[in-house]
């Protein structure tokens, strides 16, 4: 395996909308301290903060808490690319036939995977890098409960997701996507310091609970251009009537519609290299 990088050694920067939420906290604070009476009016103010807090963290896409990737780059969308992630697994039955779909298109592809179902699937998960894609970090455990974890925990579930997928691949991801993209504030500080960055996406198919392709197809491909970031699931993926993921009946349309728009399927780690020309 590649030798560990440092942790980041810059600081973190706090988000404007965070240091706003310091200063209603102690504004707060001072006003029921000097003003007893008006104690209702802190209390509100301080509850408004928290419910906007959040809705940043509920809305996948937000930058309110920090840095979020929801674009390639501006050189990766002016070359004509598109990120395809694809999240949740890896997954013994898709996965294998997800690899084969992108091999007859010549596409490359991020896998976010659990790092539990790549520690049970270590061949499958090596398989995906010597294929010529990019294993990132999507959690340790994908806990439902991880948007709702302090620093401490997140700190863990997140190293230890770094070091379980750098073990098998022998490459230490680089990208980070929360399970079902929601966070908390608590969370940038901790990319920032493992570093890592937070990648949400453009447009989704919502596969894991839409069973009909075309419908999957429509979402992704409505307005498609350069630097977008697509979202489909090799892990938990819903299935048609007759039991077979929607995402395998999706993915060839999706391509040849890249293909056609004179789009290309490349890694995150390949795109976010703006400084290097495309590799053809």
């Amino acid at each position: 395996m590649r030798p560990a990088p440092a942790l980041n050694a810059t600081s973190w920067t706090m988000p404007p909308l965070l240091r706003a939420s310091v200063g209603v906290h102690a504004l707060a604070a001072g006003v029921a301290a000097v003003e007893p009476q008006a104690w209702s009016w802190a209390v509100a103010g301080v509850a408004l903060n928290h419910a906007v807090l959040t809705a940043a963290g509920l809305w996948p896409r937000s930058r309110w808490l920090g840095a979020n990737l929801v674009r390639l780059p501006a050189a990766s969308a002016a070359r004509g690319e598109v990120a395809l992630t694809i999240d949740d697994g890896p997954d013994p039955e898709v996965t294998p036939q997800v690899l084969e779909l992108l091999d007859a298109h010549g596409a490359r592809a991020t896998f976010f995977c659990i790092a539990q179902r790549a520690a049970a699937q270590p061949a499958l998960a090596r398989e995906i890098v010597a294929r010529g894609h990019s294993v990132q970090n999507h959690s340790h455990a994908h806990r439902h409960n991880f948007a709702l974890l302090g620093p401490r925990g997140f700190e863990r579930e997140i190293a230890r997701a770094q070091q379980v997928l750098g073990d098998i691949t022998g490459e230490r991801p680089s990208c980070f996507r929360a399970p079902a993209g929601l966070r908390n504030p608590f969370l940038d500080p901790v990319l920032h310091r493992l570093g890592l960055t937070l990648v949400s996406w453009t447009r989704r198919g919502f596969d894991t609970r839409e069973a009909d392709a075309s419908r999957v197809l429509a979402r992704l491909t409505g307005g498609l251009r350069g630097g977008d970031i697509l979202l489909l699931h090799d892990g938990h993926a819903a299935r048609a009537a007759g039991g077979r993921p929607v995402v395998l009946d999706v993915l060839p349309s999706l391509l040849d519609t890249c293909r056609q728009a004179g789009l290309r399927c490349i890694t995150l780690p390949q795109a976010l290299q703006t400084a290097q020309p495309a590799v053809s």
